[in-house]
Order: C-alpha cells, then structure tokens, then sequence
C-alpha cells in the first residue's frame, strides 16, 4: 500500500476489513479485532487514526516501536490458534501510521484466551453464540463436511431402498442381495449410515422424506408478474420437496413451463428453442443443490420475472473462490458426499466444467457472490 491508496482507504472510512485505532489501549480488544477478521475475510487495523472522524493524528517513534513489540505477542498468546500478522509504516506528511495486515484464517473458528469466538458485524465485532455459524467457520476452515453429519432421530428405516438399491446396482453392477455385506453394513461403508443415523448426503439423496426432518431445505419457485420481488400477483407457484435428483427433475420442470418456447428462425411447424439455453439451466440449478452451503437454514430459491429468472443458493462461495476462478474452470468441493452421489446418479461430473459450460452458452448472465448476504446468485436475462 502508498500513500495515496492509504489516504483513500482512510477517506471510504471503517468497513468489515478496515479498521481505525488512535491508540491501543488494551491487548484483549486488540486481539478481539484481530480475531474477527481471521474469522471473516481478513483486514487491516490502521493505527493512528481517530475512531470516529477518521483523522489522522499519527504515532510517535516510541509508540511504534511498543505497538510492533505488542502485537506479535497478542498474536502468539492472545488468539488461539495462533496467527501471523505483518506490519507496516508509512508517512502521511509528518505523521506515521502503522498498517496491521491480518490475513484470512485457515483454521477456524479463532478465539480469544477465555475461548470467546469473535465475528464481524459489518464494521463492527460481535462474540459469536449461534451453533449454525460455529458449524460454518468449522466448514470453511476443511475441518468439517457438513453433508457427513448424522441427522437427529433418523433410522435406516428412513431410507427407500429401492432407490438406493438402484444406486447399488449400477455403481457395483450386482444387486443388494448379492452383496457378502449386510445392507447396514453396505449403508456404512458408502457413509449413508453413521453409528445408527443417516448422514445428511444420505438423507438428501436415499431418504424416504428428506424435508420431514429438513423442510428447509426444499427449492422455493415463484413466476411473477413484473420484475420486483415485492410484485404480490404471480403466475405460478411452488414448494418443490424431495430427494436432491426429485428436486432437480421438478425444479427443471417449473422452469420448462414457466418460460417460452421462442421460434429463431424455425420453420413454422417447430415446437421452437426454450429462450434461455436448457443446458446452462441444468448447470446453474445442480451447483445450486449440490454447492449450496447446508449449515444455513434456508431454500434453493427460484425467481422467474418478466426480463429475467434468478436462481439463488445459500452460501456465498468457499474458500476465497471468486466469480473469475468458477468461469476459468476452477472448482473448491464444499459437500464431497453430495457430490460423489451427484456425479454417479445425475449429469454432474465435477469437473469445474459445469460453469465454464453453462456462461458459453449464456455469455451474459450475471454471476453475484453476494458475501454480506451469504448467498450465491445467478441471474440470467430473458431474451
């Protein structure tokens, strides 16, 4: 960073990654700061500007040197686990400031010396207490798979085994009955079954009923009137429930009749092309299912309007993924069990190639990594 990007930084004021600090005042609150950007996206903490105005009132020699000293061992003994920081001087006029660059955190969820886990709210901290987005920080660090946990009060009752004892069949090529192994044991050894309960990747794929013990997690379809959410007449409507390949199936199929079949050139007698390209529906809606981020509670939303269709999942994308890795071909495996499951029963391969295909088929479609909402957005205009 120079000078001129600093006085700009300072100029836009705090934010979820910029922090300003005239002084510090305390080894805890510092190591709280430091801890919630670990926790998020990483930072930087300005010292020697003021809070509030954001005037830059500068450091004296003696305090750099204390600072620079303090910080390394708030690092070291104030945040479990421990992080590295670099730092930084630069000299606006005649007043120095010192640039606290705290990285992204590899192992989270990090926390303070009383085990206290800090968030970013915004600009501001806030301790974290709600057991969902522990479960997050844990899966976005790798050190947790969502779809591998058992799910509460289930049995192996609660699978269809029909469906399951198709699977079986196609991906070893001998029936349930054939096996050596019991089909608990089979169940196992695939890990739909942990201990005696069905882990979620099972559930979502071979339950009997998925939503009887997840209802959230079902697609959400609506076809307004208009282009505004708030439009209160639509012209179809759908809670669309199932296993992952049922809600695939009726999700496509909301959208084959809620859009038009538009004649391009066609002779006259043809049945006309769908007007937005089936094949980059396909990809968009099975990364919907497969990618989305299962520790939030919350649909696969479908949203048709009269100039385009949004298919939102919730979860921004994992592991500092960006918009530009996803359309090179770049993929980060948030739910292996789902996936391995996806590329043996459906058109899933798992490749990276998926998004790479669909935006080649619709060059103009808006990708939207929306962090602050932590959701995934696809939008595609209507022709």
């Amino acid at each position: 960073m120079n000078v001129l990007e600093l006085l700009d930084t300072i100029q836009c004021g705090e934010t979820s990654t910029v922090q300003f600090k005239e002084k510090m005042t305390s080894n805890d609150s510092f190591a709280a700061e430091m801890i919630a950007m670990s926790n998020a996206l990483g930072g930087m903490i300005l010292l020697g500007i003021q809070d509030k105005t954001g005037d830059i009132k500068g450091l004296s020699n003696e305090e750099l040197h204390s600072y620079n000293s303090k910080i390394g061992n708030i690092a070291n003994n104030n945040v479990i686990p421990l992080i590295y920081v670099i730092t930084d001087i630069l000299k606006v006029g005649e007043r120095k400031i010192l640039i606290v660059t705290i990285e992204e955190g590899i192992n989270k969820p990090y926390k303070d010396r009383n085990g206290v886990i800090w968030v970013k709210q915004g600009a501001d901290k806030r301790k974290l207490t709600d057991n969902s987005e522990l479960l997050r920080l844990f899966q976005k660090s790798g050190n947790l798979y969502i779809d591998e946990m058992e799910i509460y009060n289930t049995t192996i009752m609660d699978i269809n085994k029909n469906d399951f004892g198709e699977f079986y069949k196609k991906e070893f090529e001998e029936e349930l009955e054939e096996s050596d192994l019991t089909y608990a044991q089979i169940l196992k050894n695939i890990n739909i079954i942990r201990k005696t309960k069905i882990t979620l990747g099972g559930l979502l794929f071979f339950g009997k009923n998925p939503q009887r013990f997840k209802p959230a997690f079902c697609v959400k379809a609506v076809s307004f009137f208009g282009n505004e959410i708030e439009e209160t007449k639509y012209r179809d409507s759908k809670d669309i429930i199932g296993t992952i390949p049922a809600l695939f199936d009726k999700s496509m199929s909301f959208l084959m009749s809620n859009l038009k079949q538009i004649q391009n050139n066609q002779n006259f007698n043809s049945i006309g092309i769908l007007e937005i390209s089936k094949i980059a529906l396909e990809e968009f809606l099975q990364n919907a299912l497969v990618h989305r981020d299962y520790s939030k509670n919350a649909p696969v939303r479908i949203l048709i309007f009269d100039n385009r269709i949004e298919i939102i999942s919730p979860g921004c994308l994992p592991n500092s993924l960006t918009i530009e890795n996803i359309k090179s071909g770049n993929a980060v495996v948030r739910n292996n069990l789902l996936s391995t499951f996806c590329s043996k029963i459906m058109r899933y391969r798992g490749l990276g190639s998926g998004v790479k295909r669909a935006v080649k088929e619709e060059p103009d479609v808006e990708l939207i990594n929306d962090i602050d909402g932590e959701q995934f957005i696809v939008r595609i205009f209507r022709k």
